[in-house]
């Protein structure tokens, strides 16, 4: 047997979805990533650089639509939030390895 097909998810795009509040309600979603370290530990991915312009102001998170949020997918160690901007519910999908660092952590206490 190959590694290829020894490890589950090497084919699929496996996640772990987790609705919170009144999960996808709203119409539009502040979104905020997270990297999943090999230790356990959970990273704010760092923020992209402005698109324009070089000012003093920093960017807050992007906002995105109800459609984009439903098409997003994670990579394997990132766990992307999106929150609603009215009703403040919303989602979380994590990638398969965030899923089981977070789950192994967790039993390890």
């Amino acid at each position: 047997m190959s590694t290829a097909t020894a490890i589950p998810g090497n084919t699929a795009n496996t996640f772990l979805t987790h609705l919170f509040g009144t999960g996808l309600s709203d119409d539009r979603y502040v979104v905020e990533k997270f990297k999943a370290l090999v230790n356990g530990d959970i990273r704010r991915c760092p923020d992209e650089p402005p698109a324009k312009g070089g000012g003093r102001r920093r960017t807050g998170f992007p906002t995105v639509t109800l459609k984009a949020v439903r098409e997003m997918r994670p990579a394997r160690t990132e766990i992307i939030v999106c929150t609603g901007l009215r009703t403040r519910g919303g989602v979380q999908i994590w990638g398969d390895i965030a899923c089981g660092l977070f789950h192994d952590r967790r039993q390890r206490g």
